[in-house]
């Protein structure tokens, strides 16, 4: 909980301060890069356990992610318990259902072939951990008043990237599942109305017989998701 009203802008100096030269810069990138191109989402998890601390650790790097007004608008529930996985998945395949069955569309539908996904989630029962990321509509003060959060699904995105790869840096894999709509989450994770599901991670190890679709290998060359220094629209459109 935060009161924004008994806080007010105090500088300080810059902590943990880098200054890595030209070539530190590039081989940090680099090494990053290379790191994060081992990442790959899996379906089939292993049944080897995943300490809770691990799972701690990685959530407390999402939560140093920047945010609207520093207001942190986000809550994860990281659940072990199989009972509740097993709820989980009997309601995620319900929505599920109701997708292939027509209510996504038949251009959705048909943009998931190369991916490999249906109705059948075994890996919500299957992965140790599931994680499920909240982002609240609004906040609360330490005596129960409301204030408004901003930049909501932008902060809670940019935090749900640092936990991804928290997770791959702790030799984890996981699985983003969007079930749609997702508000049965709520109720099975005892959350508040004004925090709106957003995605289920399944974390784990990957079996040993994992297999991830090849389309998944696929990424877009660099030159097309960067430009530099764009000529203007003149139309603005």
């Amino acid at each position: 909980m935060l009161d924004k009203r008994k806080m007010g802008y105090q500088p300080i100096p810059l902590p943990d301060r880098q200054n890595l030269t030209e070539v530190e810069s590039r081989a940090g990138g680099q090494a990053f890069h290379d790191r994060m191109a081992t990442r790959h989402t899996v379906r089939d998890f292993s049944d080897q356990p995943v300490p809770r601390d691990v799972i701690e650790t990685a959530i407390a790097t999402a939560g140093l992610a920047p945010s609207g007004a520093n207001h942190q608008p986000w809550h994860f529930v990281a659940i072990s318990d199989p009972a509740i996985k097993a709820q989980i998945r009997q309601a995620a395949e319900e929505e599920e259902q109701r997708f292939y069955d027509g209510g996504g569309g038949d251009e959705w539908i048909a943009a998931l072939e190369p991916i490999g996904t249906g109705v059948s989630k075994p890996h919500l029962e299957d992965a140790p951990w599931l994680v499920v990321i909240f982002a609240q509509r609004y906040g609360l003060t330490d005596d129960g008043a409301r204030y408004k959060n901003y930049y909501v699904p932008e902060s809670t995105g940019i935090a749900t990237g640092f936990l991804i790869a928290a997770l791959h840096h702790a030799g984890l894999y996981c699985l983003t599942h969007t079930p749609n709509p997702m508000r049965f989450l709520t109720q099975i994770c005892g959350r508040p109305d004004h925090e709106k599901p957003l995605m289920i991670l399944a974390v784990g190890h990957a079996a040993q017989d994992a297999t991830i679709p090849a389309a998944a290998n696929v990424k877009k060359p660099l030159d097309q998701i960067l430009s530099f220094n764009p000529k203007p629209n003149p139309q603005g459109t």
